[in-house]
């Protein structure tokens, strides 16, 4: 934290302008070094004509900003220097940087743990800025950008908070019996711990919605040989993502492609035919494209038309609440529009002609949107947080089956610690602060 770091802070490669940061101690230092002039007003872009330090040619003739902490992004002093995007530019400026005694270039992410070293976001909010830079989607953005604004981190403390009023209290009754602490203190305890755990519950029975949404959400096409299931992920992704033929099993392992559907993100994956295999081959592709069928948040499962009434079962028997079944090839054969296989209406369409497709592509988006975006609250967005969580919920179970104020306490301690890894908040402080603010211990 002693050091001043550097780096590119835009994309690499030739751009109309580029960004540098430097953030530390020797910040302003580096920035009076290298632009001719004092330091600009503190958030106001000047002009300046940048010059080797050592050399004294001119690099190029850039905007600079001054961020004096702890008002910036790492909370200490920040120098950006915005010049032409061009590599020998970009080149020419870090190799000035790099010959400015006590700066070094910055570690992956170092900018942002400097941040959440100095208070200036947690740790959610830091993963939601990772979160935010990697969006591809609308949804993704969206739900980024909630939790790199805090919102993750407000509710997390808000528990946590709860928690350690809770265990302030219940350390107090044990510690000091003889004092005079408020009537029915155990009551009240217990009333916010249950109340805390029903919240915590809530927000675990999400469905895993925001880690589905952050990491992509899963269909798998999955049919008989020859149904169209190529074509139809063709269609999708509207280029040659697979090889079409009229040969049965042309397709043997799984093929993915990434789509934009309604501003979420979508895998959809092309799998084997599902038939009895022909060679050893074939065989481990169904087997793959069954794996992968159970595995997916939604299943598409396609029909030909022209085998009417005579669907394949191995087929029927995957439809469930999480599948589509579509009716491909209609231009070959009419089919009643009101058909349902495995109990569920059928999606009649032909791929070849077109027809039935729009209609076909909102149901799918329709389906993806019901499963991603319902609900106002922030959900889960990362396994980590999960593990926590349930860690904290096992915890206030066995506090309140214990049988002993001691071992509640602990356990008590031990919900407090698991909410805190969450955001990067643990501190015993926090504990002792609460017991002298609420308790007149000691008078």
């Amino acid at each position: 934290m002693t050091d001043t770091i550097f780096a590119l802070a835009s994309a690499p490669g030739r751009a109309g302008v580029a960004v540098i940061r430097v953030s530390g101690p020797g910040a302003g230092g580096a920035l009076r070094r290298l632009s001719d002039g004092a330091v600009p007003s503190p958030r106001y872009a000047a002009y300046r004509r940048l010059r080797d330090p050592w050399s004294g040619a001119v690099i190029d003739e850039a905007l600079v900003l001054w961020f004096p902490g702890p008002a910036s992004f790492t909370g200490e002093d920040v120098a950006e220097f915005h010049l032409h995007g061009g590599r020998a530019v970009i080149a020419a400026l870090i190799d000035a940087l790099y010959n400015c005694p006590g700066l070094r270039p910055a570690e992956p992410g170092e900018f942002t743990r400097r941040a959440f070293e100095n208070g200036k976001l947690d740790l959610t909010a830091a993963e939601g800025l990772a979160d935010l830079v990697n969006a591809e989607t609308e949804g993704q953005r969206r739900q980024a950008l909630r939790q790199m604004q805090g919102e993750l981190g407000r509710l997390y403390d808000r528990w946590r908070e709860g928690l350690v009023g809770a265990l302030a209290q219940a350390e107090a009754a044990i510690d000091f019996p003889d004092e005079d602490l408020p009537a029915g203190l155990e009551d009240v305890v217990r009333g916010r711990l249950a109340e805390i755990l029903g919240e915590i519950s809530q927000h675990l029975a999400d469905n895993r919605r925001g880690e589905r949404l952050r990491d992509g959400f899963s269909i798998a096409l999955i049919g008989a040989p020859n149904t169209g299931k190529s074509s139809l992920l063709n269609w999708l992704a509207q280029r040659d993502a697979a090889i079409v033929s009229a040969t049965a099993g042309t397709t043997r392992d799984i093929i993915e492609v990434q789509l934009d559907l309604g501003g979420y993100p979508v895998l959809v994956a092309d799998t084997a035919g599902l038939r009895t295999a022909q060679d050893e081959i074939e065989a481990e592709g169904v087997r793959r494209a069954l794996d992968r069928a159970g595995a997916a948040d939604l299943r598409i499962a396609l029909f030909d038309a022209t085998a009417w009434p005579d669907f394949d079962l191995e087929t029927t028997r995957l439809i469930d609440d999480d599948t589509i079944p579509v009716i491909n090839k209609t231009d070959l054969r009419s089919i009643d529009p009101e058909v349902r296989i495995g109990g569920r209406a059928a999606q009649c369409l032909s791929v070849r002609s077109g027809n039935g497709l729009p209609a076909f592509l909102d149901q799918v988006t329709d389906a993806v949107a019901e499963r991603l975006g319902g609900g106002t609250a922030l959900p889960l967005t990362r396994a980590r947080h999960r593990h926590a969580l349930e860690e904290c919920l096992d915890a206030l179970g066995r506090t309140q089956a214990a049988a002993l104020s001691e071992l509640a306490v602990e356990d008590l301690r031990l919900a407090v610690t698991a909410l805190g890894r969450i955001t990067g908040r643990i501190d015993v402080e926090d504990l002792l602060d609460r017991i002298f603010r609420d308790f007149c211990i000691g008078k």
